[in-house]
């Protein structure tokens, strides 16, 4: 005989809620294992055409990822950004074993033009150029096509190399 119809509702949602219960707990674990190697990103500057990046802290980047990393704490980084500024993200021009030269104020990988050193920055502070010669081991020449890219052209930033990479990115929007 079945039970009466009274008593098959609240079974039947007290065993709908303990779904929906251990779904969120797989869900949350899910996403807690995700969050160990994985950030999100949101650019406030206008240097990247994108807005939110997801970052991969395990994958190595390669030549026109988006790096992310904890810029240089130098004199023009606390002026414009303050002492605790937040993770820039720019594009790897060059790598490991590339050559960086200046000819005038363009910048040259591999013979290649990425861009242009301004000699002041918007507000007028004097900016040194950026570093030349081979990328070392573990580091990395970024930038951007934006021409007030504050990135790798400048000795204020310089290279890239291990402790400051926060990971890899994905523009997402």
């Amino acid at each position: 005989m079945a039970p009466p119809t009274e008593t098959r509702g609240p079974v039947r949602q007290r065993w709908v809620l303990l779904g929906l219960i251990g779904i969120g707990g797989i869900a949350a674990s899910a996403l807690s294992s995700w969050r160990e190697d994985h950030a999100l990103f949101i650019n406030a500057s206008e240097s990247l055409p994108n807005w939110a990046f997801t970052i991969d802290r395990g994958r190595a980047p390669k030549r026109g990822d988006y790096l992310f990393f904890v810029p240089p704490a130098t004199a023009l980084v606390r002026a414009h950004f303050g002492e605790n500024p937040g993770a820039f993200g720019k594009i790897v021009y060059g790598m490991a074993g590339d050559t960086i030269e200046h000819r005038g104020a363009e910048v040259l990988v591999n013979g290649r033009l990425v861009g242009a050193m301004k000699q002041v920055t918007r507000r007028g502070e004097k900016l040194t150029p950026g570093p030349i010669g081979t990328v070392p081991d573990g580091c990395y020449f970024v930038g951007t096509p934006h021409p007030d890219s504050f990135d790798s052209r400048y000795g204020e930033i310089g290279f890239i190399c291990g402790p400051q990479i926060l990971g890899t990115g994905e523009a997402v929007l």
